[in-house]
C-alpha cells in the first residue's frame, strides 16, 4: 500500500477526519491552493467516459448523490462518448468538475496521461489502484478539475468513494443509518493521492447461518422467491454498495436456504456490474448452491455413487458463472456442510482434476491458472492435505479458522510460493459446539487484529474471507476486518486498534464524541469477548468470590451509562446509528448478565433461606422482560426498517444449539409467609454460601454457627464483608461486636432489619487500621448477635484471620497476599529482548487487560535462558513446596504443526519449566481441552513450582511466537473458584 503516513497523516487527519487510516484530500474549510467542490453555491459535475465500467458509472451516481448527502445539493452526472484522441472541449456549469475514469477505459484519462497532465506510473497495471489530484486546465474550457484515475475498474470505484467517505458518508449510511455529518463547503486540497495496491488481493464476507434473523426480515421487505426468501438483486444491491464502499470484493451470498444464481437471475449480472467477485462457500464446488444440491441434482450428492450426474451438475455451474467475475470453490465435502462418509485425499485429487477439466472446457482455454480457484481446507479437508493430497499451484489454499477466531494452520516457509497464494477463512459467526454464536457482536477487535495480523505475515494473503451471519450486528468488527485487509501496514502496530477506533468513531459520530465513543466500544469488545454471550449462565462468574460477580455486572452498568451519556450528547440525526451500533449492544450485554447474575445471586439467596430471595427473582424477571423491550426497541426503528434482526434467541441454551424460545435461568422463592427454623436473622460472609445460625452444606461443620472470613492483610482487600439479612417475618436489631479490639471497625456495626422490601440486607464491612493492629498472625471472634432468638441454635460468630505483613522498603513489585499472587502480563519488573525479537504489549486484548506476544511473528523458536524474558518480581509471605503458577494466555493454536505454541517459567534461577498450552493436533480435527478453550477465551496451564518467603523474580519466557500471554496467578493455597482469576495483586 503505497500511503503517506508519519506526520503528513497527523496534518492531513487535523484537516479532514472522515476517512479511516488513509492520506485525507478533502478539507471542509476554504485552502487558496486548492479546489471548491461544492457548497457556498458551488455545484459539482461528474464527467466521465459513457464507455467506461458500468460499475464505475453508477458509483458516480452515488457520489453525485453523496454530494448531497452532506451538502444538500446533489452533484450532476456527464457522459460524453468520444473516441478520439483529445476530447472534445468541455465547459465549467459554474461548479466544480471531476473527472473519473478508469485507464484505458476513458478517453479523458488516457488524453490527460498522454498530455503529461497526469502521471499514472505509480497506480498503471496495478491491482484495484487510484489516484487522485487537482489538475489545472486539463483540457479546453476548464480552469481546474480534479481527477480519479483507477488502475481497473474497482480502483476507480474506490477512488471516488474515498471521496464519499472523506466528505463523512460512512459506508454504513444506509446499513447502520449513520447520518453524514452537513458541511457548508467542501474542498480538495492542491495534492496527489497515490492510494493501493491492497494488501489482501480479495476480500469478502460470507452471509451465513441467515435464519431467522435475517431470513425474516428479508421474507419483510422483499417478494417471495420460487423457492424460498426472497435473496433477490434488490437486497444484494445493498450489500454490493457496501461492500466496495468498504473497499472489499467478494461475497459468498447467503447458504442455507437460497441459491444465488437460482432464487434471481438477476443477482449475478448485477454482482459483476458492481465490481464484485462472486463465489460460493467452502462446501459449495462450482457455483452451485448447498440448496441446489438437493433440488436439481440428478441422484446423490456423492462422488463415489454418482460421479457422472455430480460432474454434469459442476460443469452447468461453471458454465453459468462464466461471464461473470467469479472465484470457484473446488474440491467437495458431503451434503450441506457435512464431511463426506466416502471421500478420501485420494479421490479429492480426482475431483479437483475433473474440477479443472471443466474449467477448461467452460473458459475454452488449456491455461487455466488466470481463472481464480481456492480450495478452502475447512475442517476434515484440511486433514486430507496433512494426508499428503497434492493441490494445483495455481489454486488458492484457504486456510480455515476453528470458527472461533483462532487461525489452525497458517502458510508454511516451504508453501508461500505457489502461485496462487494463501488466504484466510475467518468467523464472527458460528453454528456449532461448543456453543451456536449468532445473536449480537462478540467481537473483540484486538483478538482480529492479532489473528489476522499473523495471517498477512504469514503470507496468508490472496484472499481473506469472513463468515459474519446476518451482517447486521456485526458491522464495526466487519469495518475492521477490512480496513485491516486493505491496508495491514497502516494497521501493523499492536495499538493500531484503538487509533482505528478513535477513527471510525469520528467518522460515524464525530469529533466531539470519538474519544468516548472509542473508549466505550473499546471496553465493550473486552466484556462481550470474555465469553459469548450464549455461554453466559448464572454459573459463569462466581458470586461469592473477589466480587467477581457483582464486579462483572458493575462494568456492564458503567458501560451503559457512558454509551447513554455520549448517545445523549450527540444530535439527533446521529443517535440512531449510535443505538444500533454500540447503546443496543451494551444494553443488550448489560441485560443478558443482569438476567444471568440476579439469578445466580436468587439461587444462592434462596440456599441461604434470605427473604430478598424473592426480591432478586423478581428483578431477574424484571431483567428478562427488558432484554425483549430491547428487541423491540431496536425493532420498531424506522418504523420498522430493522424489524427480525434481533430474532435471534439469546437465552435458554442447553447444548450447543439454539434454543427455540428465551428462557429465563431457574430462580428460587422462599416462603415469606413463615420464618426460618433458625430465627429472623441469618449470618454468611465472603466467600463461602454458609448460613448461620441453622445448619447448611456450606457450613463448617453440622449445628455450627462458625463462619471464616478469608484472611485480611495490608496488601489485600481493604474491606471484608459480613452479610446480615432477614429469614424470616419479623424484624430485629443485630450487633457486629468489636468491643475490644479498636483496630477493627464494622460498618454499619448494628441496624435494624425486616421482612419488608428495602430493609432485608445489610453488608457490613470490615476495615482495619494496620497501624495499630498487632504483628503476626491472629484470629479475631466477631460474635453476630441479634435482638431476636436464634430458634434452636446458639448465636453466630465470624472469625477473621489477619495476618499484619510487611516488605522491605526496598522492594518493588507484587506483594502476595490472601496466599495469592495474581499478575496482569503487561506488569512487568523488566522485560528483555534481542536483536531478533522482543516483546509488544497489545492494549485491550484478552478478558482483564491486554495481551504481551512476542514480535516479529516470524520470529525463530526461542530457547531459554537468552530468550527475550518478562520478568515478574514478587515478594511471598508463604513457603510452599508445590505452588501452582497458572499462566493464562490467548485461545491461539498451533499454526506451525512442528513449532506448537510454547511458554516456558521458572522462579529465579530455579528448574525452567516448559509448558505447551495447546495440545498437538492433526489438521481436520482439534485438540484435547478446545471446547473449554474457546468457551473461556484463554488457553489456562498450571505448573508446579517451590516458593520460600522473600523476594523472587518470576521468569516467563515465549519459546514461540502467536502465544499472548494475559495473566499470571501463583496459588500458593489460597486461591478460589472464579471465571476471570483472582484479581491483581497489590504492587508496590
Amino acid at each position: 500500500m503505497k500511503l503517506l503516513h508519519g506526520l503528513l497523516a497527523v496534518i492531513s487527519f487535523a484537516v479532514s477526519v472522515s476517512g479511516l487510516l488513509q492520506q485525507a484530500t478533502l478539507s471542509f474549510t476554504s485552502d487558496s491552493s486548492g479546489l471548491q467542490l461544492a457548497g457556498n453555491g458551488v455545484r459539482s459535475q461528474i464527467i466521465l467516459d459513457g464507455k467506461d465500467w458500468p460499475g464505475v458509472i453508477r458509483t458516480a451516481n452515488d457520489l453525485a448523490m453523496d454530494f448531497g448527502r452532506v451538502t444538500g445539493t446533489n452533484a450532476t452526472i456527464e457522459l460524453v462518448n468520444n473516441t478520439v484522441i483529445e476530447p472534445m472541449p468541455l465547459t465549467s456549469n459554474g461548479g466544480a468538475t471531476i473527472i473519473a475514469g478508469t485507464i484505458g477505459n476513458s478517453s479523458f484519462i488516457d488524453y490527460l496521461i498522454s498530455a503529461q497532465k497526469i502521471n499514472v506510473s505509480q497506480i498503471q497495471g496495478q491491482w484495484e489502484s487510484f489516484s487522485s489530484q487537482v489538475v489545472s486546465n486539463p483540457v479546453p474550457g476548464l480552469d481546474s478539475v480534479l481527477v480519479i484515475a483507477g488502475s481497473d475498474k474497482r480502483g476507480t470505484i474506490y477512488g471516488m468513494y474515498d471521496i464519499s467517505e472523506q466528505m463523512g458518508v460512512s459506508p454504513w449510511y444506509w446499513f447502520a443509518d449513520v447520518a453524514p455529518k452537513n458541511q457548508s463547503a467542501i474542498y480538495a486540497m492542491n495534492m496527489t493521492k497515490i492510494q493501493g495496491p491492497p494488501s489482501v488481493k480479495y476480500r469478502g464476507l460470507f452471509i451465513n447461518d441467515e435464519q431467522p434473523a435475517l431470513t425474516n426480515w428479508v421474507n419483510d421487505n422483499y417478494p417471495m422467491g420460487e423457492y424460498g426468501p426472497g435473496f433477490n438483486h434488490e437486497f444484494y444491491s445493498n450489500v454490493f454498495e457496501l461492500l466496495l464502499r468498504l473497499r472489499a470484493n467478494y461475497l459468498w451470498p447467503a447458504e442455507w436456504n437460497s441459491m444465488f444464481n437460482v432464487d434471481d437471475p438477476l443477482n449475478a449480472p448485477t454482482a459483476d456490474m458492481y465490481g464484485i467477485f462472486q463465489g460460493t462457500s467452502h462446501t459449495e464446488p462450482l457455483m452451485r448452491a448447498t440448496k441446489e444440491q438437493s433440488l436439481f441434482l440428478d441422484g446423490i450428492w456423492s462422488w463415489t455413487e454418482n460421479q457422472a450426474n455430480v460432474t454434469t451438475f459442476m460443469e452447468a455451474g461453471a458454465e453459468r458463472a462464466a461471464p461473470y467475475e467469479s472465484i470457484f470453490t473446488m474440491g467437495m465435502r458431503g451434503l450441506g456442510d457435512t464431511t463426506s462418509p466416502t471421500l478420501n485425499a485420494s479421490e479429492l485429487e480426482q475431483i479437483i482434476t475433473v474440477e479443472q477439466q471443466i474449467l477448461r472446457r467452460t473458459f475454452n482455454t488449456s491455461d487455466i491458472t488466470n481463472i481464480p480457484q481456492m480450495w478452502c481446507l475447512y475442517k476434515e479437508v484440511g486433514g486430507y492435505f496433512e494426508q499428503g493430497l497434492s493441490v494445483p499451484d495455481e489454486m488458492t489454499l484457504i486456510w480455515a479458522d476453528d470458527n472461533w477466531g483462532n487461525n489452525q494452520r497458517l502458510p508454511l516457509s516451504n508453501e508461500t510460493s505457489r502461485a496462487g497464494g494463501a488466504g484466510v477463512y475467518y468467523h464472527f459467526d458460528y453454528v456449532g459446539t461448543p456453543r451456536d454464536y449468532k445473536w449480537i457482536n462478540t467481537i473483540q477487535l484486538q483478538k482480529t487484529w492479532e489473528q489476522m495480523h499473523l495471517a498477512y505475515e504469514r503470507d496468508a494473503q490472496t484472499i481473506w474471507i469472513v463468515n459474519v451471519g446476518d451482517l447486521k450486528t456485526l458491522e464495526v468488527p466487519i469495518n475492521h476486518f477490512f480496513d485491516m485487509a486493505y491496508d495491514m501496514p497502516a494497521m501493523s502496530s499492536p495499538d493500531s486498534t484503538m487509533t482505528w477506533l478513535v477513527q471510525w468513531a469520528t467518522r460515524e459520530f464525530g469529533t466531539a464524541a470519538a474519544n468516548a465513543t472509542a473508549n466505550a466500544m473499546n471496553t465493550y469488545g473486552m466484556l462481550a469477548g470474555r465469553r459469548k454471550f450464549e455461554l453466559v449462565d448464572p454459573s459463569t462468574y462466581s458470586v461469592n468470590n473477589y466480587n467477581e460477580a457483582q464486579n462483572v455486572l458493575a462494568e456492564w452498568s458503567d458501560l451503559v451509562n457512558q454509551a447513554q451519556g455520549i448517545y445523549n450528547s450527540l444530535p439527533a440525526a446521529s443517535q440512531l446509528s449510535f443505538f444500533e451500533l454500540l447503546l443496543q449492544p451494551a444494553l443488550s450485554g448489560y441485560t443478558l448478565h443482569q438476567i444471568h447474575i440476579t439469578a445466580a445471586m436468587n439461587n444462592v439467596y434462596a440456599e441461604q433461606r434470605r427473604t430478598s430471595a424473592n426480591t432478586l427473582a423478581q428483578q431477574a424477571l424484571s431483567a428478562f422482560n427488558q432484554d425483549h423491550a430491547i428487541t423491540q426497541r431496536y425493532h420498531t426503528l424506522l418504523n420498522g426498517k430493522w424489524n427480525h434482526i434481533l430474532d435471534q434467541t439469546h437465552l435458554g441454551y442447553d447444548y450447543w444449539q439454539q434454543s427455540e424460545r428465551n428462557t429465563l435461568p431457574p430462580i428460587a422463592y422462599v416462603q415469606a409467609m413463615e420464618t426460618s427454623l433458625a430465627g429472623n436473622m441469618g449470618v454468611s460472609v465472603e466467600a463461602s454460601n454458609g448460613s448461620v445460625p441453622g445448619d447448611s452444606n456450606y457450613n463448617v461443620a453440622l449445628s455450627n454457627d462458625t463462619l471464616v472470613l478469608p484472611p485480611m492483610d495490608p496488601y489485600g482487600p481493604a474491606t471484608r464483608y459480613i452479610d446480615i439479612y432477614s429469614r424470616g417475618t419479623g424484624s430485629f436489631t443485630y450487633t457486629v461486636n468489636t468491643t475490644g479490639i479498636s483496630w477493627l471497625t464494622a460498618t454499619p456495626s448494628t441496624g435494624t432489619l425486616s421482612a419488608a422490601a428495602n430493609h432485608t440486607d445489610q453488608r457490613v464491612l470490615l476495615s482495619i487500621d494496620w497501624a495499630a493492629a498487632p504483628n503476626g498472625s491472629n484470629i479475631v471472634f466477631i460474635p453476630v448477635t441479634s435482638s431476636d432468638d436464634y430458634g434452636n441454635y446458639g448465636a453466630p460468630q465470624v472469625n477473621l484471620p489477619v495476618n499484619k505483613t510487611s516488605v522491605p522498603a526496598s522492594f518493588h513489585g507484587f506483594v502476595e497476599s490472601d496466599a495469592t499472587l495474581s499478575m496482569e502480563a503487561e506488569h512487568t519488573s523488566a522485560n528483555t529482548s534481542t536483536a531478533n525479537a522482543s516483546y509488544a504489549i497489545i492494549p485491550g486484548y484478552g478478558r482483564t487487560l491486554s495481551g504481551v506476544t512476542l514480535l516479529p511473528v516470524t520470529a525463530a523458536s526461542q530457547t531459554p535462558p537468552h530468550a527475550p524474558v518478562l520478568q515478574y518480581a514478587f515478594y511471598a509471605f508463604s513457603n510452599v513446596s508445590n505452588a501452582n503458577v497458572t499462566v493464562y494466555v490467548g485461545p491461539s493454536l498451533n499454526t506451525i504443526p512442528t513449532r506448537p505454541i510454547k511458554y516456558a517459567l521458572s522462579i529465579d534461577d530455579g528448574p525452567i519449566a516448559t509448558v505447551q498450552p495447546c495440545p498437538t493436533y492433526m489438521l481436520g480435527a482439534l485438540p484435547d481441552a478446545w471446547n473449554g478453550a474457546v468457551a473461556n477465551a484463554v488457553w489456562a496451564n498450571s505448573s508446579t513450582v517451590a516458593v520460600t518467603p522473600g523476594n523472587h523474580t518470576l521468569n516467563l519466557w515465549a519459546l514461540e511466537p502467536a502465544l499472548v500471554f494475559q495473566k499470571i496467578v501463583v496459588d500458593l493455597g489460597g486461591v478460589r473458584a472464579s471465571y476471570l482469576g483472582p484479581p491483581e495483586s497489590m504492587r508496590v
